[in-house]
C-alpha cells in the first residue's frame, strides 16, 4: 500500500474511539454493533464480553466489516473508514497488558476500573485485510481501496515482538506503569 494510504488509516483510527462492528451469525444474518476500540498502526483492539452473541460470532467466523466514522455538517467533509479485517482471540498476557495500556491511553476515563478478566472479557485483535478510505473532499463519494499486505504490518508486528517478547509480564506491566499519564 503507498505509505500516504497507510497514514490515513492511521490518522482515521487515531481520531476516532467507536466502530461499527459487522459480524456473522450462526443464522446467516449480520450482526453490527458498536465498540470501543485502540489501534496500534493498523492493528485493531477491543475487549468484548465472553458470553455475548459478538464473542461467538467471531469464534465461529473471524470474518469482519468494521466502519469507522463520524456525523459531519457538511457532505464533502465525510471522512472515515470501512475495512474487511480478521479478527483473533489474543490469550498472550503480554499482548493483553499492550493492548490494555493502549485502551488506557485513549479512554483514560478507565483508570479508576481494574483491567478486564480475560476470563470474563476476552481481547479481540483485528487485522485488517481490505481497506475503503472514504474521502468526500475528493468528489461526493470518493473511496480508495487499499489492500493490506504483511509488509504494511511488518512494523507493528516488528514493535509488538520487541515491546515485550521474552519479557517478564510483570517487567512489562511496570514499565506500562511508568507510561500511564
Amino acid at each position: 500500500m503507498k505509505a500516504e494510504f497507510k497514514r490515513q488509516i492511521i490518522a482515521l483510527l487515531e481520531q476516532h474511539r467507536i466502530m461499527s462492528l459487522a459480524t456473522n451469525r450462526a443464522d446467516g444474518w449480520p450482526q453490527a454493533t458498536i465498540v470501543g476500540y485502540a489501534n496500534d498502526g493498523l492493528i485493531i483492539y477491543c475487549f468484548v464480553a465472553r458470553d455475548g452473541q459478538k464473542f461467538e460470532n467471531l469464534m465461529r467466523d473471524p470474518r469482519v466489516s468494521i466502519a469507522i466514522g463520524n456525523d459531519v455538517p457538511q457532505p464533502l467533509q465525510i471522512r472515515g473508514l470501512s475495512m474487511a479485517a480478521r479478527a483473533v482471540h489474543v490469550e498472550d498476557k503480554g499482548e493483553i497488558d499492550h493492548a490494555y495500556a493502549l485502551l488506557l491511553k485513549r479512554y483514560p476515563e478507565y483508570k479508576i476500573m481494574p483491567q478486564p478478566n480475560p476470563e470474563a472479557v476476552p481481547l479481540i485483535r483485528f487485522t485488517p485485510e481490505i481497506v475503503s478510505i472514504l474521502d468526500y473532499s475528493k468528489g461526493f463519494g470518493h473511496a480508495d481501496l487499499v489492500r493490506v499486505s504483511d509488509r504494511d504490518l511488518a512494523d507493528v508486528i516488528e514493535s509488538r515482538r520487541h515491546h515485550w517478547a521474552g519479557h517478564p509480564v510483570e517487567s512489562f506491566q511496570a514499565k506500562m506503569a511508568g507510561r500511564r499519564d
